[in-house]
């Protein structure tokens, strides 16, 4: 990571840690909420990013990951188990078995093919979940009660929430930071410029991918257990193809292949769209005319100037 990539990541992580002792200041709870919101939906962005921005793989399905992490706390609630720490592991692995049934279908394409597969994928999971009428169906299913770790972290606190889910995201940015610049990192780059070279070379390249396939599906999982313990309700439309395009959108927003792109491209967004909707009941009319200027105007992402290497001089 570059020096300045790191004081940008330093600087947006001081920024969200002071959200709670501000929004108490002002007697306005709600930002917390808002801040929370932003937080869970950046760690599934840059779970996108992994594979997105440092892979070349255009997942259009990845909210179906973010679904599974959802509905795997609510269902183990929903049959009595309330402990937090298996709710974390059965939203990552079943996120992960999942990431890794699609991605051994869908890797072995490429390009529009890749899209629509993962999309279908998606699409499938959503109108599955949609049948579950023992779990709310299509009408959703309210979440009694968060997940339980004992004495440690009490979840019914939103500002316990808020930095039990940043310290997740802080997680997940060093991992990310250390994926990217190992040995494997280094493939799935290099892959994404030139896939036969690799090959060729003796890498294994369909089984980097798909670890990096499933690795992204499982941070997105966490990221799901997250949104399930916020928003205490379970419904089939987390996981619409339309939420996996606003996670896609995060993504290019913030910049690709830059890890701390996509958590500024996810508070963008979402308080764009908090903000907007509270003007008009257009207001998708004016987000979809900025996000187009902005990729338009910016195809790299809108911060990745901040954040990206200087190109180096001749």
């Amino acid at each position: 990571m570059t020096a300045r990539r790191r004081a940008v990541t330093l600087a947006t992580l001081a920024v969200l840690a002071l959200v709670p002792p501000v929004a108490g200041a002002l007697n306005q709870g709600f930002y917390v909420d808002l801040a929370t919101r932003v937080v869970i939906f950046a760690i599934a962005a840059l779970s996108l990013d992994i594979i997105l921005g440092y892979g070349g793989m255009i997942s259009f399905g990845h909210a179906a990951f973010l679904g599974i992490g959802s509905y795997a706390v609510g269902i183990s609630v929903t049959l009595g188990l309330t402990n937090g720490f298996a709710h974390f592991g059965l939203a990552a692995g079943a996120s992960a078995v999942v990431a890794l049934v699609i991605g051994v279908v869908s890797l072995r394409t490429s390009g529009a093919t890749f899209i629509m597969i993962t999309l279908a994928f998606a699409q499938m999971i959503y109108f599955f979940c949609e049948s579950l009428s023992q779990f709310g169906g299509d009408n959703g299913l309210a979440i009694p009660t968060h997940s339980d770790f004992g004495r440690l972290i009490d979840l019914d606190n939103p500002a316990t929430l808020y930095y039990f889910a940043l310290a997740w995201l802080v997680a997940a940015l060093l991992f990310g930071n250390r994926l990217v610049d190992s040995r494997f990192g280094m493939v799935i780059r290099a892959a994404k410029s030139n896939e036969r070279r690799m090959a060729a070379l003796g890498f294994p390249v369909f089984r980097y991918r798909l670890l990096a396939f499933v690795i992204s599906g499982a941070m997105c999982g966490i990221a799901g257990a997250l949104l399930a313990n916020q928003t205490e309700f379970l419904s089939p439309a987390i996981m619409h193809w339309t939420r996996s395009g606003e996670i896609m959108m995060m993504v290019i927003l913030g910049g690709r292949g830059t890890l701390i792109g996509p958590v500024i491209g996810a508070a963008i967004y979402l308080v764009l769209e908090n903000v907007l909707s509270g003007l008009t009941e257009h207001w998708q009319v004016i987000l979809g005319s900025i996000l187009v200027a902005v990729v338009l105007l910016s195809r790299p992402g809108l911060l990745r100037g901040l954040i990206a290497r200087r190109p180096a001089r001749a």
